[in-house]
């Protein structure tokens, strides 16, 4: 994997894949992994090829992505005051060939495409169950990215 600048808070965690005969085993979290801040939801997603999801940020919720099916790239902006990395923008792509667990920690802007010719599918483990009244969404426009 290339070196990715990551957004302060952020954790990209390699993820094992165990080869096995009748089927494989894909790690994705334990409680005792670093990023593991409480689970209370886990939720599938997809997104098509060449689709963008825009912006939003979680106020509370700590989100944890893997992509075991298709290729997704995540973009993350850092518009947090008091943020080392306030202002800087990190992309990293997550598929089988690069399977990692993203930690994405509140308040950080996060968009994402659909990069997979066919189905590209999301895991999220969140550390508390979805609440629409704890993320803020905004349009691809308004946070400057040249995707």
């Amino acid at each position: 994997m290339d070196k990715v600048n990551m957004i302060d808070g952020t954790i990209l965690t390699p993820l094992k894949i165990i080869d096995h005969s009748l089927g494989d085993l894909f790690h994705g979290m334990k409680s005792t992994d670093n990023g593991f801040f409480g689970f209370e939801e886990a939720y599938f997603s997809t997104i098509q090829c060449g689709v963008i999801k825009p912006w939003k940020k979680h106020i509370n919720m700590t989100l944890n992505l893997i992509v075991p099916v298709g290729e997704v790239k995540f973009v993350l902006y850092d518009d947090r005051l008091n943020s080392k990395t306030n202002g800087q923008f990190m992309d990293v792509s997550l598929s089988l060939k690069n399977y990692h667990r993203l930690t994405v920690p509140p308040n950080v802007w996060m968009a994402f495409k659909g990069e997979g010719t066919n189905i590209n599918l999301l895991l999220n483990i969140a550390n508390m169950e979805h609440d629409p009244e704890e993320v803020v969404r905004t349009d691809l426009n308004k946070i400057s990215y040249n995707w």
